[in-house]
């Protein structure tokens, strides 16, 4: 044991130091927090220009209320963000009033343009027609106002209070709340849930495929100059296989721990709300268990490469298993208690992340945590082991690759 926490204090301090794990440690972190706020900005982004729109109404009955209803937006200058045009007052027919309304569109004379079709018997027809088709903002404020003026046409119609048209437009916003078990109910925001789990999710990944990249590129330039030879005749493989897995999860847990202390510091702030701290604590014990996890697996298979091409095919089938826990992030949120998600929450490969996801959604049973966390260290167990073997045989081979029947008799061997 002694030397194998030599060969872990080797490869932490051959590392910690270098140029390229300091800039990592600043700038992931730095990176992620831009990724999850920079969204926001632009999508809070003022419009500091006058938007043209134009209307074309079957009905002509529209225009005034629609343009009444627009004035409402301002531009931090005091001047209308849309200016609403009647294109239907020309005496033609649709299709040809349609295709002129296109060619505006097109030559940037409109931003867009409201077609409103009405069937009769209340069957209407709407569709804003631009050259942005992803332009959601503008979208959303003209089918929110064409949607009330239609409702107060047809209650004017039918004699309805005013009072009640004002009581129809008054729109509740449903809150939603966690209930805790000591009955305090605490606000859930989608974008707390998205932020203490979804970029946990991303920075374990990038950390075990950065990290894992590392590993397999040092055993390969470990055994093309033959130092790999000198370090056996030192101490067994065991002992260096369990080094090596010690000291690259000392780093990386190093480098969790120091981005948690960022976090912590920032914490309150308008780039990392507090909550995301609620349960740091599992976060964190099945971050360092899947990562622990993801090395041993790394290392084995790091030792029966011998060439950087090889290594990075290996890397690339790995980092297609690592990504699935982000696909499954979104679906696992919206529905934590479905049956897939209890399936992966049992699966070593999907643990970690899917727990991560589940302990920041609600409240799970104590069992449910005892009974993933002994799977993790069960598996953690397994894959040393089996990595072991494969380790203490493909470290000192050479040339070929050898192939799965080969590595499962190494497996087998005792």
């Amino acid at each position: 044991m002694k030397k194998a926490l030599i060969v872990a204090k080797w490869e932490f301090y051959e590392k910690v130091f270098t140029k390229t794990f300091l800039i990592s440690l600043i700038l992931t972190p730095a990176i992620i927090i831009t990724f999850a706020i920079l969204p926001t900005l632009l999508s809070n982004q003022e419009d500091n220009s006058i938007k043209t729109i134009g209307l074309v109404d079957t009905s002509a009955t529209y225009f005034k209320p629609l343009k009444n209803y627009l004035e409402k937006y301002k531009l931090s200058n005091g001047q209308p963000n849309y200016l609403l045009i009647n294109l239907s007052g020309l005496q033609k027919d649709v299709p040809e009033i349609k295709k002129e309304s296109d060619e505006m569109t097109l030559s940037g004379k409109l931003e867009g343009y409201l077609l409103i079709i009405n069937g009769g018997t209340d069957s209407v027809k709407v569709e804003f027609r631009s050259k942005n088709a992803g332009n959601f903002k503008d979208l959303n404020k003209l089918e929110e106002a064409f949607n009330l003026i239609r409702i107060e046409t047809k209650l004017k119609k039918e004699a309805v209070s005013p009072s009640i048209m004002k009581y129809i437009e008054n729109k509740i916003d449903i809150k939603p709340i966690k209930v805790e078990k000591n009955g305090d109910g605490s606000k859930s925001d989608f974008l707390i849930l998205f932020f203490t789990s979804f970029v946990f999710i991303v920075l374990l990944m990038m950390m075990i495929l950065s990290s894992g990249g590392m590993l397999i590129r040092s055993l390969v330039e470990e055994k093309s100059n033959r130092l790999i030879e000198i370090l056996v005749s030192s101490c067994t493989p065991n002992e260096l296989l369990a080094g090596k897995v010690l000291g690259l999860s000392s780093l990386g847990l190093t480098q969790v721990l120091i981005w948690t202390i960022i976090g912590i510091l920032l914490a309150g702030t308008s780039l990392i709300p507090a909550n995301v701290f609620n349960n740091i604590l599992p976060i964190l014990g099945y971050f360092a268990l899947g990562f622990i996890f993801y090395t041993s697996i790394f290392v084995g298979i790091g030792s029966i490469v011998t060439t950087e091409q090889e290594a990075q095919q290996i890397t690339s089938y790995l980092s297609l298993i690592i990504m699935l826990p982000i696909v499954l992030a979104i679906p696992a949120i919206q529905n934590p208690n479905s049956f897939m998600v209890h399936v992966f929450s049992y699966i070593p490969f999907t643990i970690p992340a899917i727990m991560i996801l589940r302990l920041n959604i609600g409240p799970i049973p104590l069992w449910e945590i005892f009974t993933s966390t002994v799977i993790m260290i069960g598996s953690i167990h397994l894959s040393i082991s089996i990595s072991g073997k494969i380790f203490k045989i493909g470290i000192l081979s050479y040339g070929k690759r050898p192939s799965l029947k080969e590595i499962i008799n190494w497996i087998k061997e005792k």
